[in-house]
C-alpha cells in the first residue's frame, strides 16, 4: 500500500473524534487527501522585530522574547482579563487573554523564551497583543532544525515593577534575548476551517500542527534522506524539466512550509500546473475518444436551399465573425467526423442566423434539423424567428413544447418519424422517447448550460449516425474557463455586432434620484418606445422579493396612470405568464415590471430602456443578460442602474465596469475574477467539476494554456492511450478518475 492512502487516524494528535469531524466536514480521511488541503493564504515570519521598532499600523509582526509576569483583571461575575508582561530587552508589551485562565497559565510560563506573533494594537499607552500566537523558541528550532543561543532569565532579577513598568531609565539593558540571529520561522501557513472543527480544536493551528505531524511521519519513513521522500512523482521529467518545475515530494512539503516566498510560489505553481493538466488530459482524452468513436455525416453539399436563401432571403450582409463561423460550421460538416462546436455570441451579434444557415446545409443533404432552447417563451420566438427569415421559402417549420398537445402532437410526431417535418424547434419535449427522427443530421443547443450532460446524450440517440452539435450561448465565457467547462467542444465566437446597432448607455443612478429617473422614462415613451423595469427575485428571500414586486408595481400603476403596464414574475402560471408578455411585445403595454425571467429569450426591438432596481443584489454576468433584452432595434437604447447609496467595494466595482463596456467577454472576464468559476451561472450545471484544491481558473489563465498544450501535445502523439512513454500519465489519470474527484463528462 502507498503510504499516503493510509489513515488519519494514526496520525499524532489526531484521535477518533477529529478524523471524524475531518471526515465529515472535508472528505478526508488518508494521508494524501490531508497532504492536498492546501493553505489559502501565508504570513511572512521570516523577521523578528524588536518592541521599540513597533509603530501603531503595523500588520502582524513577531517578536521574540520572555513572559516577566502576570497579572489579573476583573471583568464582571467569574470573567477575568490576564495580561502577560513580555519583554525582550527593548521594552515591554502585554499579551492579552479575555478567558481561558486556567489553559493560560499551564501553557506559558515566566522567564520560558517564546516567539510572540499577532498584530499590534495600543491601551493605556502601551502595545498590547490580544490572543496572539506563541510558540516555546525550543519548539520553533526542533522543528526549523536551526540553532539559536539564548541564556534563561532569572526573574529574580527582572527590571520590572510589580505594575510591569521599568524600575528606572538606567535599567534598560537588553536582556540575554538572541533576535539578532535570524529564527528562520519561513511563511506560517493558514488554512479554511469550519465551526465543527474549530470547536474539535482544528482551527488553522491546529490543522498547522496536524499537517506538520504528517510530514515528520512521512520524512521518518523515507529514512535518512530526507529530501528523497516517499511522496512519489506524478508528472514524467519531460514535462518538469522544461519547465523547471520542483518535484513533488518537494511541492507538497513547501507548499504547508516554505521557509521563503520563493519556495511558496514554486510549490504553488507546481501543484497547480499537475491539477490543471491533469484536467485538461481527462477532457481532451475524452474528446479524442469520442471523435474516433463516432463518425460524422458527411455534408458535401451546399444546395438550392442554402443557395435560395442566401441570395434572396438574407435579412442583411453577414458581419465578418459571421462569415468566419460559418467557414468553420461547414469545414466540420464535410470532415467526416461529427461536428461538436460552441458558438458564442453577445447578444444581438446573429447567433441564430448562423444557426439557421447551419441547419439547411443539413436540409440540402437530405437530413432533418433541430433545435432545442431551454423555456417555451424561447422556443416559440426561435420558431417565429426562423419563419420570418425563410419567407415563402417551402420549408417545413414547426414547435414541440410541453403546450403542443392532442392531434397536433400526434401529427407533429408523425411528420417527424416521416420526414415532411425538416426543422423542429422545441424544448426538452425533443428529448422525449416518443420523438423520432427520419434523419436527424444536426441538432442545435441553445444557451447549453440549462441542459444537463444526460439529456444531450439522448438528443444524441435520435439518430443512427450521431448528429452534428451546434451548442450556442450568449452567455460570454472568458477563455480559460471555456477550455475547462467545454473543453471538449470546439469554439466559435461572433465578436461583431451587426451593422446599425448603437451600443447601449448605460447610467448609475441612486434610489433617491426617482424623479429624474421618471422623467426620463416617460420621454421614451413620448417617442413610442417602451421599457422594462426590473425587480431582484433572488431565492434566498423570494418571499419578500415577490411582495416587494407586487408593491413597486402598484406604486409604478400610480407613478405612470397614463401608461399600460404589464407584469411579469417566474411564479405566475405559464398561460398567464405568456398572456403578459404577448401584451408587452404587440405594444399594447408600455411598462413591463419583471424578474429576471426576462433574462433569456426576450425580444422586443422596440423596448429601449431597461431599467434594474437594487442592481447591487445581480452578479455582472447577470447584469451583462438583462442590458441584452434592449439595444435589438435602430434606435439608442438606455440601461439604468439603481442603486442604494451605501454600496461595497466590490458591488461598486461591478456597477462601474457595466458603465465603461458593453464588451461581453470583459464582463465575464471581470466576473470570473471577481466571483470564482463555481458561482458564474450556469457552470454548476454544465456537468463540469471544478474540483480544483489550489488553481483558480481566473488568475492561472497562463497555466491553463501551458496545461492544455502539454495535454494536447501528448493527445496528439498518443490517441489510443497505449504508449510506454506515457504510461505513468495514464494510470494517474485512472488513479484519479476512480478517487473522489467529480470528473462529470463534458457534452
Amino acid at each position: 500500500m502507498d503510504i499516503l492512502d493510509q489513515n488519519i487516524k494514526y496520525l499524532p494528535g489526531m484521535g477518533p473524534r477529529r478524523t471524524e469531524i475531518l471526515q465529515k466536514e472535508l472528505g478526508i480521511s488518508t494521508w494524501g487527501q490531508l497532504l492536498e488541503y492546501y493553505p489559502y493564504k501565508y504570513v511572512d515570519r521570516s523577521r523578528i522585530y524588536s518592541i521599540d521598532e513597533l509603530q501603531p499600523d503595523m500588520p502582524f509582526v513577531q517578536l521574540k522574547g520572555k513572559i516577566l509576569s502576570f497579572e489579573e483583571f476583573s471583568q464582571g461575575p467569574r470573567k477575568k482579563r490576564i495580561v502577560g508582561h513580555f519583554s525582550d530587552g527593548h521594552g515591554v508589551v502585554d499579551l492579552v487573554w479575555f478567558n481561558g485562565t486556567k489553559y493560560v497559565y499551564q501553557q506559558y510560563k515566566v522567564g520560558v523564551e517564546y516567539i510572540v506573533f499577532g498584530k499590534p494594537g495600543i491601551y493605556g499607552g502601551r502595545y498590547q497583543f490580544t490572543h496572539p500566537d506563541i510558540d516555546p523558541v525550543s519548539e520553533v528550532e526542533k522543528f526549523r532544525s536551526s540553532e539559536v543561543e539564548s541564556q534563561p532569565l532569572n526573574p529574580s532579577t527582572s527590571p520590572l515593577d510589580p505594575q510591569g513598568r521599568f524600575r528606572s531609565e538606567a535599567e534598560k539593558e537588553p536582556l540575554n534575548v538572541s533576535t539578532s540571529q535570524p529564527l528562520n520561522f519561513g511563511m506560517q501557513p493558514y488554512y479554511i476551517t469550519t465551526e465543527k472543527m474549530k470547536n474539535g480544536g482544528l482551527q488553522s493551528r491546529g490543522m498547522e500542527k496536524i499537517m506538520k505531524a504528517l510530514l515528520e511521519r512521512i520524512s521518518l519513513s523515507s529514512g535518512s534522506d530526507v529530501t528523497k521522500g516517499v511522496i512519489n512523482e506524478t508528472l514524467p521529467p519531460f514535462i518538469t524539466g522544461p519547465h523547471h518545475f520542483c518535484s513533488r515530494d518537494e511541492a507538497l512539503r513547501w507548499v504547508h512550509y516554505p521557509q521563503t516566498p520563493d519556495e511558496m510560489q514554486r510549490a504553488r505553481v507546481r501543484l497547480k500546473f499537475e491539477e490543471l493538466f491533469y484536467v485538461q488530459l481527462n477532457i481532451l482524452r475524452y474528446a479524442s475518444d469520442q471523435r474516433r468513436k463516432y463518425r460524422g455525416n458527411v455534408f458535401t453539399k451546399v444546395g438550392d436551399i442554402f443557395n435560395t436563401f442566401y441570395h434572396y432571403h438574407l435579412p442583411f450582409e453577414l458581419t465578418g465573425a459571421q462569415k468566419r463561423v460559418m467557414h468553420e460550421i461547414r469545414a466540420d460538416m464535410r470532415s467526416g467526423r461529427q461536428m461538436n462546436r460552441l458558438l458564442q455570441g453577445d447578444v444581438g451579434s446573429g447567433k441564430t442566423l448562423v444557426a439557421l444557415m447551419s441547419m439547411l446545409i443539413a436540409l440540402d443533404n437530405g437530413y432533418q434539423a433541430c433545435m432545442m432552447a431551454p423555456t417555451e417563451i424561447l422556443a416559440e420566438q426561435h420558431l417565429q424567428t426562423i419563419r420570418d427569415f425563410l419567407g415563402d421559402m417551402p420549408i417545413r417549420v414547426e414547435l414541440l413544447t410541453g403546450i403542443v398537445k392532442g392531434k397536433q402532437r400526434t401529427e407533429i410526431l408523425r411528420s417527424l418519424h416521416d420526414g415532411s417535418i425538416q426543422i423542429v424547434v422545441g424544448t426538452h419535449a425533443l428529448i422525449e422517447d416518443t420523438v423520432q427522427f427520419h434523419r436527424l443530421g444536426i441538432a442545435v443547443i441553445d444557451e447549453q448550460h440549462r441542459f444537463g450532460v444526460a439529456q444531450r446524450a439522448k438528443l444524441w440517440a435520435k439518430s443512427e449516425n450521431p448528429p452534428h452539435v451546434l451548442v450556442m450561448t450568449a452567455t460570454p465565457i472568458p477563455r480559460t474557463l471555456a477550455m475547462t467547462i467545454y473543453g471538449d467542444l470546439d469554439v466559435s465566437v461572433i465578436d461583431e455586432l451587426p451593422p446599425g446597432r448603437k451600443p447601449i448607455q448605460t447610467i448609475h443612478k441612486f434610489d433617491n434620484q426617482q424623479t429624474s429617473l421618471y422623467r426620463g422614462i416617460r420621454q421614451q415613451i413620448s417617442y413610442g418606445r417602451q421599457v422594462y423595469i426590473v425587480f431582484p427575485l433572488i431565492k434566498e428571500s423570494e418571499k419578500m422579493d415577490l411582495q416587494n414586486l407586487e408593491e413597486g408595481f402598484e406604486a409604478l400603476r400610480m407613478a405612470f396612470p397614463e401608461y399600460r403596464l404589464s407584469k411579469v414574475h417566474g411564479k405566475m402560471k405559464p398561460a398567464e405568464k405568456e398572456a403578459e408578455m404577448q401584451r408587452f411585445v404587440s405594444g399594447e403595454t408600455q411598462i413591463l415590471v419583471a424578474t429576471t425571467v426576462i433574462e433569456v429569450g426576450v425580444n422586443v426591438p422596440n423596448a429601449s430602456v431597461m431599467v434594474i432596481l437594487d442592481a447591487q443584489r445581480f452578479g455582472l454576468s447577470q447584469l451583462h443578460q438583462l442590458r441584452g433584452r434592449v439595444g435589438r432595434g435602430a434606435d439608442q437604447s438606455y440601461c439604468i442602474l439603481v442603486t442604494s447609496y451605501k454600496l461595497s467595494a466590490e458591488t461598486r466595482k461591478r456597477i462601474d465596469i457595466m458603465c465603461e463596456t458593453n464588451d461581453g467577454f470583459e464582463i465575464a472576464e471581470a466576473d470570473l475574477k471577481l466571483r470564482g468559476p463555481g458561482d458564474l451561472e450556469g457552470t454548476q450545471q454544465s456537468g463540469t467539476a471544478f474540483d480544483l484544491k489550489i488553481a483558480d481558473i481566473a488568475r492561472d489563465g497562463q497555466l491553463v494554456q501551458m496545461a492544455r498544450d502539454e495535454a494536447q501535445r501528448i493527445i496528439d502523439d498518443d490517441p489510443t492511450c497505449q504508449s510506454p512513454l506515457y504510461q505513468m500519465l495514464w494510470n494517474r489519470l485512472r488513479q484519479l478518475r476512480k478517487s473522489h474527484i467529480n470528473w462529470g463528462a463534458i457534452s
